[in-house]
């Protein structure tokens, strides 16, 4: 009799196995056609970067956002909802116009930075001046009354407008090293100049606008052709205005020589009070284990010097593509599939650290989070995130996918915990299993992370759909998994710089009152 019950044990395993294999194998080709014969990608690229653009928060192109996702969510039958997790500083980009109106006429290329204060619609016009020399603070404080009806440029001359691989492609040797020696030097002297001078990036424009200059210049080159780094103002004022590279160093030279440039800059913009901050919520309930959860994650928000395309646009994209892929082909998961969408990701990561701390009862029963934060590069590198047993379920996830998909991704276990810089940190803080899915480069850093060239144009549409069906058979293998993932956390090394032991990163709480 046990022998019987033993053997008919065995044949429901194996029959259950070979069943979720086949229904496996059919899914997976299902998702991989979906992908490349009915894909939405580009028609939401296009309706959320060219027509909707930045993400800021606190403008109103973020609210436009959060509707538009709703919008999609509910043709899709999935349902979804802006959750309000607090408040930021409203404020909405206008017209930026610059003019080299002396010597000579040019229209230069820059804008202002987020929340500048506004240059009202007559503009300003005024001569511009660079930063000083100096022996200490008292000297520099002399020198301060000065700028008063001035335009202050506080960013360094660049030496080259030539990133290094364009050096190192054309220039001899000698001419590169001394090149970089040079670069070297100006850098150490202007940074011992700020230092005697007493103030950083963040106090010097405050103590310029006090002493009565009319607005500050400045210019962060992103080390590429053409790119630069577009951050917040926080002049309180006067106008804050980036320009690039090209127009900045010309700009400093006919200062230096002495031609008393004078430039008029328009740059109109509205400030709106306080606004509510959201994320979009959606999710496809589970049929079997409802209360528990795998949760694709992207924040929402940008920066605003472009429109947003591959920090995070592209992320974005491929979760919202995922969901409705998954809500048209495994329409009643085993566990629900949330999405988050996160808002003011780049002040803090504080629309996921809000989720984290409003939902204890969500964060405490996630299967996973899959986060994707880093350009719009194919999936190339998925690390444990510091679990010690991830080693055993992420390989059994990633055994589903197509191997021309797995063979480019590099997985690392146990890996170390994410302390910040994208999504998934704030539910490793909280002790939910969450990886960051790396992608290729593609001059990430330099010409598109936070600058104003990330743009759709930048977007590689053939390593979106890879990482859509990554993503979606990941989520699928997931919430399909009979155990739920280990939590247990590896112990971490000793920091070879302090000696001391590595400590898991702790949670923090969001900022829910930005710029107020």
């Amino acid at each position: 009799m046990k022998k019987a019950y033993l053997l008919l044990a065995l044949h429901l395993i194996c029959f259950t196995h070979t069943s979720f294999t086949q229904t496996t194998d059919k899914i997976v080709s299902q998702i991989v056609s979906e992908v490349h014969v009915n894909s939405q990608l580009e028609i939401l690229a296009h309706e959320l970067l060219d027509v909707i653009g930045p993400r800021l928060v606190g403008t109103p192109q973020m609210q436009q956002a959060h509707d538009w996702a709703l919008a999609q969510y509910s043709n899709w039958g999935i349902a979804a909802k802006n959750e309000q997790w607090g408040q930021w500083k409203g404020w909405e980009r206008g017209i930026t116009h610059i003019d080299l109106v002396s010597p000579r006429i040019q229209t230069l290329k820059g804008t202002q930075l987020a929340w500048s204060p506004s240059t009202g619609r007559k503009g300003i016009t005024a001569e511009l001046m660079v930063l000083p020399t100096v022996a200490d603070s008292a000297e520099f404080n002399k020198w301060l009354p000065g700028v008063k009806g001035k335009l202050v440029m506080i960013s360094m001359k660049e030496a080259t407008g030539r990133p290094d691989y364009n050096w190192e492609e054309f220039a001899t040797p000698e001419s590169y090293d001394r090149m970089k020696k040079n670069r070297e030097v100006q850098e150490n002297e202007w940074s011992k100049n700020m230092q005697l001078i007493g103030h950083n990036r963040w106090s010097l424009p405050l103590a310029l606008e006090k002493a009565g200059a009319m607005g500050i210049v400045s210019s962060y080159w992103s080390k590429g052709f053409g790119a630069n780094k577009i951050f917040g103002a926080n002049t309180e004022k006067i106008p804050f205005i980036d320009l690039e590279l090209e127009d900045y160093t010309m700009l400093y030279r006919l200062v230096e020589n002495g031609n008393r440039p004078k430039i008029k800059i328009l740059a109109e913009s509205k400030e709106l009070g306080a606004v509510p901050t959201f994320n979009t919520i959606a999710e496809i309930k589970g049929s079997e284990k409802s209360d528990e959860y795998v949760i694709l994650s992207a924040h929402f928000d940008s920066w605003d010097g472009g429109t947003g395309a591959t920090d995070n646009g592209t992320g974005t994209l491929v979760m919202m593509e995922t969901m409705r892929i998954l809500k048209k082909l495994y329409p009643n998961p085993k566990r629900t599939i949330l999405v988050g969408h996160w808002g003011s990701e780049e002040q803090g990561l504080n629309g996921s650290r809000a989720y984290v701390e409003d939902h204890p009862e969500i964060v405490g029963k996630v299967q996973a989070v899959f986060n994707q934060d880093n350009g719009t590069g194919r999936v190339v590198k998925i690390s444990g995130g510091g679990f010690a047993n991830s080693y055993d379920y992420i390989p059994r996830w990633l055994s589903a996918v197509p191997e021309e998909i797995t063979q480019h991704i590099e997985t690392t276990f146990p890996g170390m915990p994410a302390g910040g810089g994208s999504d998934n940190a704030s539910f490793i803080a909280a002790g939910a299993p969450a990886f960051g899915l790396s992608s290729l480069n593609w001059s990430y850093w330099n010409y598109t992370w936070h600058t104003n060239r990330d743009t759709y144009d930048k977007i590689v549409f053939d390593d979106l759909k890879n990482n859509v069906i990554l993503t979606a058979i990941l989520t699928y293998m997931a919430s399909e998994d009979p155990e739920m993932a280990s939590r247990e956390k590896r112990i971490l090394p000793v920091n070879p710089k302090t000696g001391e032991q590595t400590i898991w990163p702790e949670q923090r709480s969001p900022e829910r009152k930005g710029g107020l």
